[in-house]
């Protein structure tokens, strides 16, 4: 059985190599700060920076994913990436806040990709 963070680590590979596949350059995994951290950091084709929130599960025991979603959390997600913005100095930069929720069974990998959350 797998640890909650080895998990998370393994959603995120796989919304990563999603990204990658849809021409989104990955800026940064798991960047942290006082406010939490944020799964993936990407710049899309267009150039605007996306804050990725990845949700992972093996069933659909515990609902979908993306259910597992709280106001609270995007709130600590919208926290972080202004905090990000400021310490790269790119406040002016353009952005956005997506999620990805993936569903893994023993015969398939579902991915759904929700922009502009």
């Amino acid at each position: 059985m797998d640890t909650r963070r080895q998990l998370g680590n393994k959603g995120e590979q796989l919304a990563a190599r999603f990204l990658v596949k849809e021409s989104y350059k990955i800026i940064e995994r798991q960047w942290r700060c006082r406010y939490g951290e944020i799964d993936l950091i990407a710049r899309d084709s267009s150039g605007e920076l996306v804050f990725v929130e990845v949700k992972y599960r093996e069933s659909l025991r515990s609902g979908y994913p993306e259910e597992s979603i709280t106001q609270m959390k995007l709130l600590h997600m919208q926290r972080a990436a202004g905090m990000y913005l400021s310490q790269t100095h790119q406040e002016s930069t353009p952005h956005r806040f997506d999620i990805i929720a993936i569903t893994q069974t023993e015969d398939r990998i579902d991915i759904q990709h929700a922009k502009g959350v």
